[in-house]
């Protein structure tokens, strides 16, 4: 059996080296049409921020040695140009000399990635203006962002996404003032408002100017300077800029060949990963596939997937039918300066999009037990079904244990969990690395909260709609009256929690009530003590004030 893949690194090198586990008698030819098939993707702007020193560092096997071990026939630097499915062969032009020939192959197995968007402004194709999606990507930026580095040297990234922020912080580790562009409302779009702003005030707090809801218009160069231009008249100088806008599926080779391609521009597979050909499969950024919480394609330009998907693909080209995929809950995280962020599932603009209906917690308890020193807060957000409590995706930032909350919640979500099984889970515990409840259990036992309506939760964004209504209201301010005096919402009294009782009397028990406190646990505490005294409309600030202080119109300052 003869067997031709169409691309390396993730998919198809990952698929070849399988193949050849499960079935040593198999002939197995891979082009590439870089010049290298298995390298560190990821790695790309941490060697170019020069946290990786060493540029060979980054290839896990090169293409000699990748032969050797699986005895793959790899021919790099040989660009697909066609696939004759009535003939089962590709045509292969040779980049080194530019002749064409054509292979046969028995299972074809496409692996081409993704391709980076390019703006179509004016002067997007100017020489300082770059993309990373590969070494040769790597290398040019590297190699120009050293050159182009003079005292005040700015660059600027378009895109907040991960990829863009970590290129931000990594070109100014090297010494550039960087500005980061994102049209959309705020950075890392896979996150909610509430945490992605929690991100943004930390790339601030680094000296990054970030500048959101501010697309771009143009490029330009003028006496040997390049300037950014942006919807509003913003002119932003530039030494050096990153497009990171995003990415589309490579696609064009199956389009070509008639294959089936989805709505999203990517490859049609069904659960074994075959395409509408029976004798040709597809792996990696290329393919879209249902999501497991929505059910509707969609395309997923993540690693770990497409490794995933290697394995599982190697196996249905040996023994068709044997091996179902079962998709890929989005699970992405990035460091972001001393920050982690990270998030899994659907967010609510997903959600929402998706028409499923769902309710949203925050909390912010400690990465380990508070006692034990060099501690720091974590602020984790779980969106959930209001109906069956059902896990529909969870983000979490901090400066620890982030991985570890949300590979729980992802591992839930493929298993159709619930905010039970959080709250049920078992984690290990000890003062340095965790509290006896963990930040998911903790998020699972608010949700339960709100399920059994013991708490009406309110967010921040609601809290601002409600003071603009002019709606009658009262705010009740429950933390100690030296955190009341140091920044409050406008409008609240002050009534600490544990003094509460004493003041029932004092309070109008006729009219809405949003109680609030620093991260929403007094606040709770608050809110019972009213519904259970009489008080008819009591609701929650979900987050608190530490949420609250990044997004919401009203916090007032200190005096």
């Amino acid at each position: 059996m003869k067997y031709v893949i169409i691309g390396g690194v993730a998919g198809g090198a990952s698929a070849a080296a399988r193949l050849k586990r499960i079935n040593e008698d198999a002939e197995i030819v891979l082009f590439e049409k870089g010049e290298h098939i298995s390298y560190a993707n990821c790695g790309l702007p941490y060697y170019i921020g020069d946290t990786i020193g060493e540029r060979k560092s980054l290839f896990v096997q090169t293409p000699v040695s990748f032969g050797n071990r699986y005895d793959v026939d790899v021919r790099t630097l040989s660009e697909v140009t066609a696939i004759h499915r009535d003939r089962k062969c590709v045509t292969v032009k040779n980049l080194h000399s530019g002749k064409e020939y054509e292979e046969k192959y028995d299972i074809l197995l496409l692996s081409p990635g993704a391709e980076p968007i390019i703006p179509p402004v004016p002067g997007h194709d100017l020489p300082r203006i770059f993309t990373l999606r590969n070494v040769a990507d790597c290398d040019r930026i590297k190699a120009n962002a050293v050159e182009n580095l003079k005292p005040d040297a700015a660059a600027v990234v378009i895109g907040g996404g991960f990829i863009g922020l970590e290129m931000a912080e990594n070109l100014q580790k090297i010494g550039y003032k960087v500005t980061i562009v994102e049209k959309a409302p705020h950075v890392l779009m896979p996150l909610d408002t509430p945490m992605a702003a929690i991100v943004q005030q930390h790339l601030k707090d680094k000296g990054v100017q970030v500048v959101t809801g501010n697309g771009l218009v143009a490029f330009e160069e003028k006496d040997g300077q390049m300037f950014v231009h942006l919807e509003d008249g913003t002119q932003l100088p530039a030494a050096i800029v990153i497009l990171s806008i995003g990415v589309r599926p490579n696609s064009k080779l199956a389009r070509e060949a008639g294959l089936a391609v989805g709505e999203s521009g990517g490859i049609t597979v069904n659960e074994y990963l075959q395409t509408s050909d029976e004798s040709i499969y597809a792996v990696g950024d290329a393919i879209e596939f249902p999501h497991p919480v929505t059910g509707k394609p969609y395309c997923n330009f993540l690693a770990g997937p497409a490794n995933l998907q290697a394995r599982i693909v190697a196996m249905n080209m040996v023994y068709p039918e044997s091996t179902p995929y079962s998709g890929s809950v989005t699970t992405a995280i990035a460091k972001v300066f001393d920050l982690a962020a990270a998030s899994t599932g659907l967010s609510e603009v997903a959600l929402q999009k998706a028409g499923i209906p769902f309710q949203t917690v925050i909390v912010h308890p400690a990465a380990h037990a508070n006692y034990y020193p060099g501690g720091a807060p974590l602020s984790l957000k779980l969106n959930f079904s209001p109906e069956d409590g059902k896990v529909l995706g969870a983000q979490a930032v901090g400066k620890m244990n982030v991985d570890k909350q949300i590979d729980a919640v992802s591992l839930l979500i493929k298993h159709e969990g619930t905010i039970y099984d959080l709250i049920y889970s078992e984690h290990a515990y000890a003062p340095p690395y965790a509290s006896a409840k963990s930040p998911v259990m903790f998020a699972g036992m608010v949700a339960e909260n709100v399920m059994a309506h013991l708490m009406n939760p309110i967010q921040a964004a609601e809290l601002d709609q409600l003071i603009k209504s002019g709606e009658e209201f009262q705010l009740l301010d429950v933390r100690e009256i030296k955190e009341y005096r140091n920044g409050t919402i406008q409008g609240a009294e002050n009534y600490p929690v544990d003094e509460l009782r004493e003041f029932l009397e004092d309070i109008p028990c006729d009219k809405k009530t949003v109680v609030f406190c620093e991260v929403g646990l007094r606040g709770y505490v608050a809110s019972r003590i009213l519904m259970q005294s009489g008080f008819d409309q009591v609701y929650n600030l979900i987050g608190g004030m530490r949420t609250y202080r990044l997004i919401g119109e009203y916090n007032v300052k200190p005096q």
